[in-house]
């Protein structure tokens, strides 16, 4: 028993005495204008030898430090990181999304300045100030294909739209159980951002999705899943773990996928054609710099960037905002031309059809500057070391995809665009998809000859017929291959929201066109299910507050449900999104409210409609969209030895037919 005693004391005091697998430790920010902390987690052998390390950068979830123990006191996620960096060549280092203003409480905590109102903290910039210090402070490999992120919830979020934002830093990124989305761009000028309506940033990035079982907000997650696994340029996993609660799972198995892009040697090159989507008015990407001079929020796009040109075009929220016509852009190449060289640039400007034919000249640094507004632009680029252009496909619809009517032969609105000089010829244009609802009564045109900057319209040449789903908008896809003499063979691909065949009529609709109304709308109790009606008075629009939409007016339109997805949500009203394909409607304004009680970020996202005032007499048919939602709970329901940790927050959205007939007198129905 001594022995025994003696044996215990001993084990217990070199445990004591072990040192620490991490090392905390401070630098001073002149991005944040403060000193910073990091964790960083440091090879066994690192003090020994002369190695230089990949690393991995980890964002934490809301409420959490760089230290990683809030929420479970050190004693998983920290004991999980320490232990693979002991048994792997990486180092890993735990960012500090810290902002004193935003923790008011430990669920107060809310790190990384990406709400609506923030702003001041730019941890995009802060990150790569990090980076520059952790590489000169430790022997790092510096390499972009030697940097990777990964992170939990909110951090997960970053991870996602930082490794988005600055392509050329990072080479891979992970996210287990990613927000589904916050606020990023200047002060005053913020945009709502989800990397599902960004994956193409992602094309030259490795990237993880992780997802536990039992997460509550799942369903936000397959969404982003969904949209990674169209996104066929970019490189994606997914894995989802039997696990009961929203946290950090398969960390080992997650840095291991870090591993295969420390060794992917691809990740060293720069892409020969990238995409890119930016909310700043000032960016850098892959050696382009691009300056806005708009004031209102606006997310900046760059398409199919390469050597003999690009598409750029503007939004005022994503996916599907209207362009931010008062934007002017100026675009700086990356220094890939022969300094003091002439070139011919040619820009088709997609909102007027026309093309405009100039010259310009590569500076002492090989770039050239291209100037343009934010209505949207096909620019190409034509001289020394550039050889013939081939045929591009413009842009089917000012929308994020395109909509379509079940049963009926659809007339698709594609565009051929000839972006070089010189004339193609031998054109064949050929339709196809692999989807079973879709068929093709007309899926090939032939075209002899399309001169240089001329564009060719083929709708009416084009036609496919789509078998409808039920409920909602279907997904389905659609290829168009481009043919031509003297041309490599490409193909782009067209997604397609089918509309159900049986969509119905709201039970009731109010058009508020300046008016205040009083409605019953939906209140969720919490987060174990539960809720009743409320009255809710708005004020919203512009016109005579009739309630009728005429033209000249601005109105948002509600529509009221028997019952929505709560059990306890009935006969209550929701504001709409609209959707039209008339050119007498546009959507002017995106209303973002919270979606009640759930805790993720996600908004409502409404529409705010204009009706033109040269709008002539007529119907304008449109499809009304709402949301609803409701906490899920089921306390019977088990993974591994607890329960159900926090109910699933699920929603669902519904499809409604309705008509404005516009009058001599105007009026609505």
């Amino acid at each position: 028993m001594h022995y025994m005693l003696s044996f215990l004391l001993a084990l217990a005091v070199a445990t004591a005495d072990a040192p620490q697998p991490f090392r905390d430790r401070t630098h001073f920010s002149r991005v944040l204008g403060e000193n910073r902390n990091y964790r960083i987690f440091l090879p066994r052998d690192y003090e020994a030898s002369n190695k230089r390390y990949p690393v991995i950068y980890y964002f934490h979830g809301h409420s959490d430090r760089y230290t990683l123990e809030r929420y479970d006191n050190g004693t998983d996620t920290v004991p999980k990181i320490a232990g693979w960096v002991a048994g792997h060549q990486v180092i890993v280092v735990a960012v500090d999304g810290y902002v004193a203003r935003d923790y008011t409480g430990f669920y107060g905590g809310s790190p990384w300045d990406v709400r609506l109102e923030g702003g001041d903290y730019d941890f995009g910039a802060y990150f790569q100030e990090l980076a520059a210090h952790i590489d000169t402070t430790y022997r790092t490999l510096p390499g972009r294909r030697y940097r990777a992120t990964s992170g939990l919830s909110m951090g997960g979020f970053m991870s996602l739209w930082l490794s988005a934002r600055y392509p050329r830093s990072i080479g891979s990124a992970s996210a287990f159980n990613p927000g589904p989305e916050f606020y990023v761009g200047d002060k005053g000028r913020r945009e709502l951002w989800r990397p599902k309506d960004h994956a193409g940033n992602h094309a030259a990035t490795m990237v993880r999705l992780i997802r536990a079982s039992g997460d509550y907000i799942s369903q936000y997650h397959e969404e982003t899943r969904d949209a990674y696994a169209r996104a066929h340029d970019v490189d994606f996993e997914y894995r989802q773990d039997e696990y009961h609660r929203h946290w950090a799972t398969s960390i080992a198995e997650t840095f291991d996928f870090h591993l295969k892009a420390f060794s992917n040697a691809a990740l060293d090159r720069v892409p020969e054609t990238w995409n890119h989507a930016d909310a700043y008015r000032r960016f850098e990407v892959w050696g382009y710099r691009v300056d806005s001079d708009g004031k209102e929020p606006a997310i900046v796009y760059l398409e199919k960037v390469n050597r003999s040109g690009w598409r750029v075009t503007t939004r005022r929220w994503a996916p599907d905002g209207p362009p931010a016509a008062n934007h002017f852009l100026t675009i700086k190449t990356a220094p890939i031309y022969k300094p003091g060289q002439l070139y011919n640039v040619l820009d088709h400007g997609l909102a007027t059809s026309k093309t405009a034919r100039k010259e310009a000249t590569a500076d002492s640094e090989g770039r050239i500057t291209v100037s343009a507004d934010g209505l949207g632009h096909q620019i190409s680029i034509a001289g020394a070391g550039i050889g013939k252009q081939a045929a591009v496909l413009l842009p089917v619809t000012r929308s994020d995809r395109l909509r379509v009517a079940p049963n009926i032969d659809v007339p698709l609105p594609v565009r051929i665009y000839n972006p070089g000089s010189e004339p193609i010829t031998g054109l064949t244009v050929v339709l196809s998809s692999e989807y079973p609802t879709v068929r093709f009564p007309a899926n090939s045109v032939a075209i002899a000859r399309l001169e240089g900057g001329a564009a060719e319209d083929l709708s009416d040449r084009l036609r496919a017929r789509f078998t409808a789903g039920g409920g909602y908008f279907a997904a389905a896809r659609l290829r168009v291959t481009i043919k031509s003499d003297g041309q490599p063979e490409v193909s782009e691909n067209i997604d397609v929201l089918i509309a159900p065949e049986i969509v119905p009529r709201p039970l009731a609709v109010e058009i508020l066109d300046g008016r205040t109304v009083t409605l019953n709308v939906f209140r969720q109790k919490g987060n174990q299910g539960g809720g009743e009606s409320i009255q809710r008075t708005i004020t919203e629009g512009k016109g005579n507050g009739n309630g009728l939409l005429e033209p000249g007016e601005e109105a948002t339109i509600w529509v009221r449900m028997a019952q929505g997805m709560d059990p306890f949500d009935k006969n209550n009203w929701y504001r709409a999104k609209v959707y039209s394909d008339s050119p007498w409607i546009a959507e002017i304004a995106d209303i973002q409210e919270p979606k009640q009680r759930e805790w993720t970020s996600a908004m409502e996202r409404t529409s705010v409609m204009r009706l033109a005032a040269e709008t002539p007499p007529g119907e304008i048919p449109l499809l009304l969209d709402n949301e609803s939602w409701s906490f899920h709970y089921t306390p019977d329901v088990r993974y591994g030895v607890e329960k159900l940790y926090q109910a699933f927050q699920l929603h669902t959205r519904h499809l409604h037919r309705y008509t404005i007939k516009v009058l001599s007198g105007s009026g609505a129905k």
